[in-house]
């Protein structure tokens, strides 16, 4: 019988290091802030999506075993056997998925790490930002789980010049409400995004 994909971490730990050097190589992302991210404890990664390699930036960032919830077409493609591997979460955003959700709730109860893009989809609109579904800290709240904001900006090229993640302060959900939560974590995404952007601007005027 083959594994869950919230059991499976051996294909994670055997793939990942392969994956942080290729791509640390080939991209040469900046990557900030990853020392916020916790080295125990449940937690839940939460940052905007313009790319299928943006979850790369995040496991390149932690040594821990992320499971990314994922769209199940993801499983339907050439890199099906990847997202498999390293213990992606298939999420089938045509319905509400409660599979996917107790896969998640599953691995944050065991004090794991759960990866998830709020936006739902890749941005690929001129949004600055997508709005957030509340999945993220909801699962967070229910399992008293931190979330870890996390915001990208930058062009996936052959050694960037400006990809970048810069990772936030994480907090608990606590007494604020879902909707609170929410925007919170929205707000504290944009932020991130932003500072990378000034960042960014800030060097090439220096240039």
């Amino acid at each position: 019988m083959s594994k869950r994909p919230e059991e499976r971490e051996f294909g994670y730990k055997f793939l990942t290091p392969l994956m942080r050097v290729a791509f640390k190589l080939y991209y040469s992302p900046e990557i900030i802030g990853a020392e916020k991210i916790p080295e125990d404890s449940a937690i839940v990664i939460a940052g905007n999506h313009k790319h299928v390699y943006d979850q790369c930036l995040t496991i390149m960032a932690t040594k821990r075993v992320i499971h990314y919830m994922a769209k199940k077409e993801y499983f339907e493609g050439k890199l099906a056997p990847f997202f498999r591997a390293v213990g992606c979460i298939p999420v089938d955003r045509s319905r509400r998925d409660f599979s996917s959700a107790m896969s998640a709730m599953k691995v944050l109860k065991k004090e794991g790490a759960i990866g998830i893009f709020p936006e739902g989809t890749r941005n690929k609109t001129d949004d600055f930002l997508l709005r957030f579904k509340t999945g993220a800290v909801s699962m967070a709240k229910k399992a008293d789980a931190y979330i870890v904001p996390f915001g990208l900006t930058g062009d996936y090229k052959f050694r960037s010049k400006n990809l970048t993640v810069r990772y936030g302060e994480p907090f608990k959900v606590g007494d604020m409400t879902v909707e609170e939560a929410n925007q919170k974590l929205y707000h504290e995404v944009e932020r991130l995004m932003l500072e990378n952007l000034n960042e960014e601007k800030e060097l090439r005027k220096n240039a």
